[in-house]
């Protein structure tokens, strides 16, 4: 999985680089077992096989530790959504591919989807680099006037709460195909009718990002 700029670092010595990789993924695996806050540090180092001290010479704290190791899975969540939006212009189905490729994801990788969202890595802010796309898709569908003007100001925080919220559940309910259908193509509907698109396109978006999941 690649490496996000913000936790990784290109000046680490390979020693370094090891420590922090072991550390990283012996989060990963407590992470998906239980929330950042039952996770003793002294239980991360002895499971990563380094010592406590090699912990804080490379996160802060707990809550540093956790949102580094989302940011890994949220990076790799992007680029899925990049890919699968790669050669689509209109702003609407792209929005809605976000949210189709978090419910494939949700599906496909229950355990990564589990630590995402305990991670405190989903950061909500338009501004922060891992949201430039949805930023961007909102921002043309409000020029296009595709999309009510509130979604100026909540349309990124109101997206990316429904996407969470669905992954969530597909996780949690671990779905028939049909019935995660069913569910992404009614998220889907009310997303897009909540921003301002009208109920039909939004029904045909909706039916269409279903097909093929």
């Amino acid at each position: 999985m690649a490496s996000h700029p913000a936790t990784s670092s290109p000046t680490l010595s390979p020693r370094a680089a090891r420590t922090r990789s072991a550390l990283i993924a012996a989060g990963f695996e407590l992470l998906a077992e239980k929330p950042i806050d039952a996770i003793p540090i002294d239980e991360v180092v002895v499971r990563a096989g380094v010592a406590k001290g090699s912990f804080f010479n490379h996160f802060v704290d707990k809550a540093a530790f956790a949102s580094a190791i989302g940011d890994e899975v949220r990076l790799e969540l992007e680029g899925r959504i990049t890919a699968a939006n790669d050669g689509i212009a209109d702003p609407l189905v792209r929005i809605a591919g976000g949210m189709r490729t978090g419910a494939i994801f949700a599906l496909a990788e229950p355990k990564r989807t589990i630590v995402l969202l305990r991670s405190h890595a989903n950061s909500t802010l338009s501004s922060h680099p891992l949201n430039r796309g949805l930023a961007g898709d909102m921002a043309a569908a409000i020029a296009g006037a595709l999309v009510r003007e509130e979604a100026r100001e909540g349309g990124v925080l109101y997206w990316l709460g429904l996407c969470q919220v669905l992954m969530a559940n597909l996780v949690e309910q671990q779905p028939s195909l049909e019935a995660a259908r069913r569910a992404l193509g009614a998220m889907l509907v009310l997303g897009l009718t909540g921003l301002g698109a009208t109920p039909e396109r939004a029904r045909e978006i909706g039916e269409a990002a279903c097909r093929g999941l």
